[in-house]
């Protein structure tokens, strides 16, 4: 079973999460049978060890998990895989793939590009 992670810095706004959770949820719409969850380093709940917990709980063998930031900072170079690798050590036979940040894909930025030029 596999399963996905959105995952997020975090904050103190609650509506600040609404974005990924509209995310995961069109994900849900668009593979009913999918495991998606969202997970966020800091300010908002679940954590990451927390849902890799719940998956697991539920039968899941392999994990992706998707950096849901469009700049490459500290926190997706240096705190999130120290993340993955303390729970690869959790859960050795967890099969992780950790992808590049959204904002490094080229899809993502010709997306950008052209909703920053139709407000033109």
């Amino acid at each position: 079973m596999h399963a996905t992670i959105l995952f997020g810095h975090g904050s103190r706004d609650p509506l600040w999460r609404q974005p990924i959770d509209t995310i995961a949820q069109r994900m849900r719409e668009l593979n009913p049978d999918g495991h998606v969850r969202c997970a966020f380093l800091e300010l908002t709940t679940p954590d990451l060890p927390s849902v890799a917990a719940e998956l697991t709980g539920i039968g899941v063998q392999r994990l992706t998990i998707v950096p849901m930031f469009l700049g490459v900072g500290r926190h997706a170079r240096e705190d999130l895989p120290v993340l993955v690798k303390d729970l690869q050590a959790t859960y050795p036979a967890l099969q992780i793939e950790l992808r590049p940040s959204v904002g490094e894909d080229p899809r993502v930025i010709q997306m950008l590009a052209q909703l920053s030029l139709d407000a033109v």
